[in-house]
């Protein structure tokens, strides 16, 4: 009761503040995604996402050595193959030299201590930019489970820490985990896409790699926006199937998902902050309209707060230099 209570007090300084923050963020709560190219010595810059890179393998593992040594304790990989390699089929996905599966093998090599996760889809595969097979424009479950366990397995072979399933199949946690017993590798963690939207956000990141769907859209697999029970049934199926760690995405628009899930389950939620999230907060900078790192570590600490345990965010990096 006021005067008694005075809530200014433990605002009244930054020593104050700081020693009364309920919510702390540090470099290893983040989960740096990175866009791998084929090639040597080329850094290419996405015109839809300013500051951000398409690396060649050569230059990938001294941009991961610099991460570890910031204190970044994992990455998210994705890789931009050629039209020449993308069918139908996903074949292209299971080559043991491969750009993901070489990219893999040399990231652990050069630094052995990071935890490497990997993108587990169809799409920067096929030649719809679809996250499975298509047949009569139907994308096929099951069919496509098949070929993504499959892929697992050869990431983990290639050294892969944890395994990432974006795609939103139904059972294909499960699947992989079975593949991944059978297979030897017992100690392969699967990071579930659990709560995937069809979000508007996602433009920029399909740039990057060139997976818009050819045709219609993602709506049959991913989560309908509208939908928040849903979320939590699609996530407490993951955990049941094996899922190590579950994935709300995108960010800020879902932010209530993140916290239902906190208040429900004990599995680490990793919370995507995507592309168009990125893209939206660097275009209103450059107008100035607003404060791009007061704005960003707003973004990032409202993730944590919510509940997350991992954020995958394209401004890692800028974040951790203001940490």
């Amino acid at each position: 009761m006021y005067p008694l209570n005075r809530n200014r007090r433990l605002r009244s300084t930054p020593s104050m503040r700081e020693l009364v923050q309920e919510t702390r963020l540090s470099a290893s709560d983040f989960l740096v995604p990175l866009f791998i190219v084929e090639g040597t010595n080329t850094a290419s810059e996405i015109p839809s996402m300013p500051g951000y890179f398409r690396y060649s393998l050569d230059l990938v593992t001294t941009e991961v050595a610099k991460l570890y040594d910031m204190g970044v304790r994992g990455v998210l990989l994705f890789v931009k193959v050629s039209d020449q390699e993308k069918d139908n089929t996903g074949i292209a996905a299971l080559n043991p030299d491969g750009l993901m599966q070489r990219s893999i093998r040399a990231i652990k090599k050069a630094v052995p201590n990071m935890v490497v996760c990997t993108d587990v889809a169809l799409d920067p595969y096929s030649v719809y930019g679809h996250d499975g097979i298509v047949e009569n424009k139907e994308v096929l479950n099951d069919a496509t489970v098949e070929i993504l366990s499959k892929m697992a397995v050869s990431h983990a072979e290639s050294g892969a820490d944890i395994v990432a399933p974006s795609d939103m199949m139904d059972g294909r946690v499960l699947a992989i985990r079975k593949q991944l017993e059978t297979a030897g590798f017992v100690h392969t963690g699967i990071m579930s896409y659990s709560a995937k939207y069809a979000s508007g956000f996602y433009g920029p990141f399909r740039d990057a790699l060139d997976s818009n769907p050819g045709f219609g859209d993602k709506k049959t697999y991913q989560m309908d926006i509208a939908n928040r029970k849903e979320a939590i049934n699609e996530t407490l199926q993951d955990i049941e199937e094996g899922a190590d760690i579950v994935m709300v995405k995108p960010g800020i628009a879902y932010l209530d998902i993140v916290r239902d899930l906190a208040n429900k389950i004990h599995t680490p939620i990793a919370v995507y902050q995507v592309s168009g999230e990125y893209a939206m907060l660097k275009a209103a900078a450059e107008k100035g309209w607003l404060d791009h790192d007061t704005v960003m570590m707003e973004q990032l600490i409202a993730f944590k707060r919510a509940g997350a345990s991992l954020i995958v965010s394209y401004h890692a990096t800028t974040a951790i230099a203001l940490l």
